[in-house]
């Protein structure tokens, strides 16, 4: 094959029976792979005859096979630019990139025509089901009855790889084209450090994560570990550094349960005692992180009940978190498949001290998602109340109509 494009962003080559070869790479990647062939294979139900069409499309190497529209030009006059790109919106489809780069033309029948479509927008899709489910969610932090700082930090957000957006308390949303964070921390140190170090966190998390947006298919061979791994050691040196530069900031770190949804995913980060719950639709909760402590290795290993690590003197000592003086980190990560009815709940240790699991359980499944991290705090202040109270509360849910 002939070799007509290489860049960071794609390499594009033209096949011996004239065919199109295009591979997608470098930043969202996948993003752009998942858009291209999304518009192409709109303009093509609309029947538009000067855009490639698809022959083969293969989601595991990110590459499109289409047909063949020509050759590029050099000059366009500006007017038939800008009409040809205004013809495509007749189609329901506006061209984001618009210049003579995206300008081929097809000696076959003189047509100009258009390519690269992978930041195209679809402007007159019809309204339908949703394809995508709902995410709704709901949050709340509490300084308890004994603290008098609430180092408890929590943080929603749904960002693509240009920028983020910072969620309610409560809400919901449907996007196609957008990924969700939700994560807790739970900071430590003494004084105000504690609560510096849970809103590091906070930041790093905003700057950092967008940069894996959708790089790769979705699963658990998409690379999520290693961007997350990225952002828990940069949290961490940061936190390290602190903690040398200045007298106030000595020992100062911060535990981190976070939550990555995806269409179709949720991927886990996790390091400390926080912690997060999966409530499937068919019933049960199961704890998908370890709680990183003498105790909770205790209570994995079967030699404590949920009872008995509750009332032992060691169970607030970890063995591991991000900064508080930790040469090294070993955080813990996960990919989960979830669709329609799954719920998961991301919580610090405050909430865990007054609440049972079964508590967890049946408050959740009883109570809508709008108002169940406010009941479960409110709970958890009834019955103990002695740290910082955090729950956050996320469900999936089928679009209707």
């Amino acid at each position: 094959m002939q070799e007509v494009k290489n860049t960071q962003r794609a390499l594009v080559r033209i096949g011996y029976d004239g065919s199109v070869h295009k591979t997608f790479r470098g930043p969202q990647a996948y993003a752009r792979f998942e858009n291209e062939v999304r518009v192409l294979r709109y303009l093509e139900k609309r029947a538009c005859d000067f855009v490639p069409q698809l022959i083969g499309v293969d989601e595991a190497d990110l590459k499109i096979i289409t047909t063949n529209c020509g050759s590029r030009v050099d000059q366009v006059n500006p007017e038939r630019l800008k009409a040809l790109f205004a013809e495509l919106e007749t189609f329901g489809v506006r061209h984001d990139d618009p210049e003579i780069r995206n300008i081929t033309y097809r000696r076959t029948d003189g047509r100009f025509c258009l390519i690269d479509f992978e930041f195209a927008t679809i402007l007159s899709e019809p309204a339908a089901v949703p394809s995508a489910p709902i995410i709704q969610w709901s949050a709340i932090t509490h300084i308890g009855h004994v603290r008098t700082n609430n180092e408890d930090t929590f943080l929603a957000l749904e960002f693509d790889g240009r920028e983020v957006r910072y969620l309610g308390k409560v809400g919901e949303s449907l996007s196609t084209k957008t990924d969700f964070v939700f994560a807790v921390s739970d900071g430590m140190g003494g004084a105000k450090s504690g609560e510096f170090a849970s809103r590091i966190t906070k930041d790093k998390i905003t700057q950092l994560l967008p940069k894996g947006f959708r790089n790769a298919p979705p699963g658990p061979l998409s690379g999520y570990d290693t961007i997350l791994l990225s952002l828990f050691r940069a949290i961490h040196d940061d936190l390290i550094q602190l903690g040398q530069s200045y007298d106030e900031c000595r020992g100062m770190g911060t535990t981190l349960s976070l939550c990555w949804l995806t269409p179709g995913w949720m991927y886990f980060g996790h390091i400390g005692d926080s912690r997060i719950y999966h409530l499937p639709p068919g019933g049960g909760l199961k704890q998908l992180t370890d709680d990183h402590s003498h105790v909770g290795w205790l209570r994995r290993q079967g030699r404590l009940t949920e009872r008995e690590a509750r009332a032992h003197p060691m169970r607030n000592v970890l063995h591991q978190s991000l900064g508080a003086e930790h040469q090294f980190i070993e955080p813990q990560f996960g990919a989960l498949a979830c669709s329609a009815g799954d719920r998961f709940l991301l919580c610090s240790d405050g909430l865990i001290e007054g609440l049972w699991d079964y508590h967890l359980d049946e408050m959740i499944r009883a109570t809508p998602t709008a108002q169940a991290a406010q009941h479960l705090v409110n709970a958890a202040l009834e019955r103990a109340g002695r740290d910082n109270i955090t729950a956050l509360i996320v469900e999936i849910v089928a679009p209707t109509a």
